[in-house]
């Protein structure tokens, strides 16, 4: 089948001299070197804690129906995959009361009380975006401990903040006093670590990082992988390095979100895929982007949402005699994100936070399935391509097969409800409407 290039693919010749850059496979005396059965850790400066490199992020739970039709957690594999991570030695798990429209705590501290409370750390969260009255706030604190199955925490983090800059930080916990509530509760002792999830734009992250010095963070979570490391928009999100270096001067650790990229960096165009197995043909594609973000010293663990078992399998290979890159490699991944930013995706991470939509809309699915076939190179761009109609026809049915009719792009009326949950800052009904279009015009073959 013809494929569709976003420039040619950079005129191939681009495609062509990272190859020859980057001529031979991955030392295999460096894999020889690396210590087998002993899962990565390091070292949390503030307090000792003694941390799994690869930290468990409970946000993708696998879902099933119930008799009702609704989607609830899919408790006994969750079980099983606590079950394997631990086993394996991963110990951070990475939760929220918002997550899986409220469930994923509950499942998570059902799976890991069937464990030693020693064997493991629970980070979570206030999220108090809706309700955010003293009372709102503290009965969600008070309820995490309930569904985690746990009279303390070890790592709790102030929700997604930046956002808004200080001012909306303020009304999310300093006018409402739920600081020096959670100040109070890290000196019982009920809090090990306080810290925050971090999205917004620079500007925003230099006054949240200000505070420190009157709340002295513990640690910090930030998004960062090989792609946001220089290429993030710089509107929305800012880039990693940026990040990185302002933490790591004031020795802060560090805790890693969408290492993957909402699973973009898992599946990526065949032409650049082919590129990193060329190197390294038994290493998986998610492999690199996890070894990016674990080569940095001041990382203390990077979160995977690790839905399935092979993902979990994976990502223990990966991080169970860890190499991290040398100079030479990391200069590799700075071409192949280069390379990435050439393609016209939507910058979703499918992280659900927008949803439900008052309309039913799909939104996540919608972004997914977009992704796909243009990272593929199947979506019709011309009728002057040998196989558009081919390439119409796939994209059109593989649509209406993952996103149900009533739930697709179409039914946007433009309330901008889900923009105020986006952490990336996506102008959602503008990029459903540019799908839309772009299905449309497929369908008139007006392209």
């Amino acid at each position: 089948m013809e494929k569709i290039s976003r420039r040619d693919f950079l005129k191939i010749s681009g495609a062509a001299a990272i190859g020859a850059a980057a001529v031979g496979c991955i030392d295999d005396k460096k894999k020889a070197e690396a210590k087998e059965g002993e899962m990565e850790y390091r070292i949390n400066p503030g307090n000792g804690d003694k941390v799994s490199l690869l930290g468990y992020g409970c946000m993708r739970w696998p879902m099933i129906k119930d008799e009702q039709g609704k989607d609830i957690v899919d408790q006994k594999t969750v079980n099983m995959l606590v079950d394997r991570a631990i086993e394996a030695g991963v110990n951070y798990f990475d939760t929220s009361p918002v997550y899986l429209q409220g469930q994923s705590e509950r499942a998570s501290g059902i799976a890991l009380s069937r464990h030693p409370r020693n064997k493991y750390f629970i980070a979570t969260k206030l999220s108090n975006f809706g309700d955010r009255s003293p009372e709102g706030s503290k009965e969600m604190y008070r309820d995490s401990f309930e569904q985690m199955e746990t009279d303390y925490f070890d790592y709790y983090l102030l929700h997604s903040i930046g956002r808004g800059g200080y001012e909306a930080f303020k009304k999310r916990y300093e006018d409402n006093g739920m600081l020096d509530f959670l100040l109070e509760e890290r000196e019982a002792g009920r809090i090990r670590q306080l810290g925050f999830s971090f999205h917004g734009k620079k500007s925003e992250f230099d006054e949240m990082i200000a505070l420190h010095d009157k709340y002295k963070w513990d640690f910090v979570q930030i998004e960062m992988n090989y792609m946001d490391w220089k290429h993030a928009d710089g509107v929305r999100n800012v880039n990693a390095d940026y990040l990185y270096e302002e933490l790591d001067k004031r020795e802060l650790p560090i805790v890693v979100m969408e290492p993957l990229l909402g699973g973009r960096l898992g599946k990526l165009p065949e032409n650049v895929a082919a590129l990193l197995k060329g190197r390294d043909p038994d290493a998986s594609l998610a492999s690199w982007a996890f070894r990016f973000v674990g080569t940095y010293p001041r990382i203390l663990t990077a979160l995977s949402g690790m839905t399935y078992l092979e993902h979990l399998e994976d990502n223990i290979k990966t991080f169970t005699g860890f190499v991290p890159m040398d100079e030479e490699e990391l200069a590799f991944m700075e071409q192949i994100a280069k390379m990435m930013a050439e393609y016209p995706t939507v910058n979703c991470t499918g992280c659900n936070y927008c949803m439900p939509c008052p309309f039913g809309i799909d939104i996540p699915g919608i972004f997914a399935h977009y992704n796909s076939m243009v990272n593929e190179g199947t979506v019709g761009a011309s009728e002057e391509q040998k196989t558009f109609r081919k390439l119409r026809n796939r994209y059109l049915t593989t649509y209406n097969k993952a996103i149900p009719t009533v739930r697709q792009a179409d039914h946007c009326i433009g309330c901008e409800q889900c923009m105020h949950h986006c952490p990336q800052s996506i102008h959602i009904p503008h990029e459903l409407h540019r799908i839309d279009r772009q299905i449309e015009a497929l369908k008139q073959t007006i392209l």
